[in-house]
């Protein structure tokens, strides 16, 4: 019970914070660009109530890293009307690219955070290990929702971007896919495909971003243990 306590305090604060401001990201992106719908919707938010999905945030996370150790799920997608973009066919991708950007950002500022307590206990002070710790789950949760959401798959943000590249015609062929993307993403789970696909990238863009606050071999030793 000690272990899964001290798990639920390392995991809370990162995977609340990698929803909910990615999630606020494309509300605020749509916003500059001209669509005020999730403003008035109250989305534009670091509040993660306003976020949060019973079942694609909270349910289906838990299934899908008990079953495979990877965790699944989203959140309450942002609306946005499209027709309020300046100029809807680029400003789609803008949207749709925010949210990863988000996550590349926050993984960026909790490997700050792993530094900080790697910095404090190397000082002496042990109980910082917990900082230590909270950021190289902050840099995994965030470098896994990047990878994820980057894939070209309706609804995603990769899809969404491929969608705004595409020409008319082959845009509105691929967006007839979107009803059947997240069983999409599902079957490639359970066989499998999804863990061939992500281990490596998550293991690069997560060793990149160690690098950076020069913590690469204790960090990698972390992520093992996660």
């Amino acid at each position: 019970m000690s272990d899964i306590l001290q798990q639920v305090a390392i995991w809370s604060l990162p995977v609340l914070f990698a929803i909910t401001v990615h999630e606020a990201a494309h509300g605020w992106v749509a916003l500059q660009l001209g669509d005020d719908t999730a403003r008035r919707l109250g989305r534009v938010t670091l509040n993660p109530l306003k976020h949060i999905d019973l079942v694609g945030t909270v349910i289906l996370p838990l299934l899908t890293f008990m079953l495979s150790g990877l965790i699944f799920g989203w959140a309450k997608p942002v609306p946005v009307n499209w027709h309020n973009l300046k100029q809807p066919h680029r400003d789609m991708a803008l949207v749709a690219l925010a949210g990863p950007g988000a996550n590349l950002l926050m993984a960026i500022l909790w490997a700050l955070v792993a530094k900080f307590g790697w910095f404090l206990v190397h000082e002496g002070f042990a109980p910082a290990i917990f900082f230590f710790y909270m950021g190289g789950a902050g840099i995994l949760i965030n470098v896994l929702l990047m990878i994820l959401n980057l894939m070209p798959i309706l609804p995603l943000d990769g899809g969404r971007v491929l969608y705004s590249l595409l020409p008319k015609h082959l845009a509105a062929l691929f967006g007839r896919l979107e009803p059947f993307g997240l069983i999409i993403l599902l079957v490639l789970l359970v066989i499998g495909a999804l863990e061939i696909i992500f281990i490596p990238l998550i293991k690069l863009a997560y060793g990149q971003i160690a690098s950076l606050v020069a913590l690469s071999e204790p960090l990698s030793q972390l992520i093992g243990n996660f």
